[in-house]
């Protein structure tokens, strides 16, 4: 992320450092940002140790925002969310641990806003994509239909690219503390557990288990690996932002896998390898064998090549009914780089300035937030003058 800023920006544009908490290698990152890019003659260092709460004080202290990948955040996350909330301060990472989110919702919420700090957590491939990319949907349907879709679906039509070491061991600690845990579980249960405390019920059943021959796009699906957090992350939204899309919005991520007994072979092989996955990580000691012996380190993840080269594809139908009839908007998030890596890295950079500079269109000067609530389409604009494909219209009129 360090690198895609100093690439994209000068010291003109933004004022930046890097921080972790070893100073050798923050110091080899600042070498090397400056040697990729004549416009930076440094890049300062900030120490800030998740065992040091004074250090992370410290860091927060001295920015504007605090934007953070480090993972997984179930083990060090807490920390610095704590120090920002107590500087004022805003941040933003890239967490797709629900688990985690849902324990900074309960308690840490009111007392960012009361600090009137914004706390931004899944501004990465989890989950700017769907929640933008709903939000972008349902704020076309409402300006030409005068309504909201009732349904949104978050197709997964194409990616290539790698998954770091960091995002596997967040998957890792998430079963582990699914295993023992009773709000975990809970969490992972419920399709709205991120909601607001009082809140966290309704109609929508979650995410998607089987195959299914998908009745807006008429061919199979297989489902999300992602959906579990994407979804939560979406109905937050719709419920901190004060039910615009109504209480009894729905949002379904999916696979495509094409049309006829193919797409269903697909569909079914997918979703049989995700059932493998999951039961599998759900073992102890099978889960151990895959961190030790399969994952990759975290800090690890693809070339610099493979994320350039990588690339990925959503696409978004909503449906609504309208005073003259049922309606259909429909929406593409997309990207030449690795979803994780190089798309991810320009999504939370993008994020962070966004909050850096107040471009935000939000209702809250504080609080646990999601993308669309905490910063919502100023993001969308940034990230199409950045080279992202963004785009919606009226499927009828396509």
């Amino acid at each position: 992320m360090s690198e895609y800023l100093t690439e994209q920006y000068t010291p003109e544009d933004l004022s930046l450092a890097v921080g972790g908490r070893d100073p050798e290698r923050l110091e080899s990152v600042a070498t090397d940002l400056t040697r990729r890019s004549d416009a930076w003659g440094d890049v300062p260092v900030v120490v800030g140790d998740a065992t040091d709460p004074e250090s992370l004080r410290t860091l927060a202290g001295n920015t504007r925002v605090v934007c953070t990948t480090v993972g997984p955040y179930t083990s060090y996350g807490t920390p610095l969310v704590e120090a920002c909330i107590e500087m004022g301060t805003d941040y933003c990472d890239l967490t797709g641990e629900i688990n985690w989110v849902r324990e900074t919702i309960d308690r840490f919420h009111d007392a960012a806003v009361d600090a009137e700090t914004r706390i931004v957590h899944s501004c990465g491939f989890d989950s700017v994509p769907a929640d933008l990319g709903t939000l972008l949907l349902q704020s076309y349907a409402i300006e030409q239909f005068d309504t909201p879709c009732e349904t949104v679906r978050i197709y997964l039509e194409d990616g290539s690219g790698g998954v770091s070491g960091g995002t596997l061991a967040s998957f890792a600690e998430l079963f582990e503390a699914a295993e023992t845990d009773p709000l975990v579980q809970e969490t992972l249960r419920n399709p709205y557990s991120l909601a607001p405390p009082g809140e966290r019920s309704g109609v929508d059943p979650g995410e998607q288990r089987l195959p299914r021959n998908d009745s807006l796009r008429g061919s199979w699906t297989a489902p999300s690996p992602m959906a579990a957090v994407n979804e939560r992350v979406i109905r937050r939204s719709n419920a901190l932002l004060g039910y615009p899309w109504g209480h009894e919005f729905r949002c379904t991520e999916v696979v495509t896998t094409g049309d006829g007994p193919t797409g269903a072979v697909i569909a079914g092989a997918i979703t049989g390898g995700l059932g493998l996955f999951n039961t599998a990580m759900s073992v102890g000691p099978l889960r151990s064998g895959l961190r030790r012996y399969v994952f990759p380190e975290p800090g690890e993840g693809p070339t610099r090549e493979e994320a350039e080269n990588g690339s990925f594809k959503i696409r978004l139908l909503g449906r609504g009914m309208a005073t003259d009839g049922p309606f259909t908007v429909d929406g593409e998030f997309s990207a030449d780089r690795d979803p994780g890596y190089g798309a991810t890295a320009r999504m939370l950079g993008e994020a962070a300035l966004c909050l850096a500079n107040d471009d935000v269109e939000t209702p809250f000067d504080g609080g646990i937030l999601t993308p669309a609530s905490g910063i919502g389409l100023p993001l969308v604009e940034k990230l199409r003058s950045v080279g992202f494909t963004i785009t919606v219209n009226d499927a009828e009129a396509t």
